[in-house]
């Protein structure tokens, strides 16, 4: 039973809805109840606790804008994915490294991988002739199993050609370029927006066409500046949001 044998304190200058809000949360946290489980009603937990269904509403809205809970109209409210928070856009570092740190098993689908032609928009952000050879590949990547984002990058053939014996199912396509100086990240710029999800995403990340997706287009350098990696990869809204911190100069 959800919430079973739990207890609000109503002898502390704790306001109950808050109280409340932390029970759930770490009822969620438990993992005792999976995702889309439907939660009692606002009168189930009034009547359970003793309050009014004014403060369950607070703190149910609170739950629900918060990310935790999601209402359908007519059917209740039921337990949310939790979002992977992605700092990346502040961070070099590898998928790998990013999902171990915040505690999910990584892992890569290669879903293609060969030599191209360079279009206008790769050319242009790689800083090469449009027809130019590229390498490219196509990767979908997990979290736990559960599918985060899909990625396809290109690289410029001339400066990356040695890694095309590469298993980039088993191995970081950032570990591998650092093995040269040339080709070594030394930085990258970003660009996100939001858009819809297209039949590739029902396909690759399992989500319904029309459901919210972050798009991040990425250009990559080396220390002398020459682009060596452009990348369009597509995450699940409803798996991951990204951070960011704004730091204030004291003088």
């Amino acid at each position: 039973m959800f919430l079973e044998n739990k207890e609000l304190d109503k002898h502390v200058p704790i306001p109950l809805y808050f109280q409340l809000k932390e029970l759930i949360v770490e009822e969620i946290k438990s993992g005792l109840y999976p995702v889309d489980s439907l939660i009692p009603t606002e009168k189930e937990l009034s009547e359970q606790f003793d309050i009014s269904r004014t403060t369950v509403r607070q703190a149910i809205t609170e739950l629900v804008q918060e990310g935790w809970l999601y209402r359908i109209k007519s059917k209740g409210t039921f337990i949310a994915r939790q979002k992977i928070k992605q700092d990346f856009l502040q961070r070099l570092e590898t998928f790998r490294e990013q999902m171990k740190r915040i505690g999910l098993e990584p892992s890569t689908e290669v879903l293609d991988f060969k030599v191209a032609k360079a279009s206008y928009e790769v050319a242009e952000n790689l800083r090469i002739e449009e027809g130019e050879q590229v390498i490219y590949l196509f990767r979908r990547r997990f979290g736990d199993g559960e599918p985060v984002v899909t990625v396809e990058t290109y690289l410029p053939y001339d400066k990356c050609a040695f890694i095309k014996d590469q298993d980039f199912e088993k191995v970081s396509l950032y570990d591998v370029l650092s093995a040269r100086e040339e080709t070594r990240i030394f930085s990258a710029k970003r660009l996100v927006e939001a858009v819809e999800a297209n039949n590739s995403d029902v396909q690759y990340l399992h989500v319904r066409k029309g459901s919210p997706i972050q798009l991040v287009h990425t250009v990559s350098v080396n220390k002398a500046d020459a682009a060596l990696e452009y990348s369009i990869a597509r995450y699940r809204g409803d798996a991951s949001s990204f951070q960011l911190y704004v730091y204030v100069d004291p003088t």
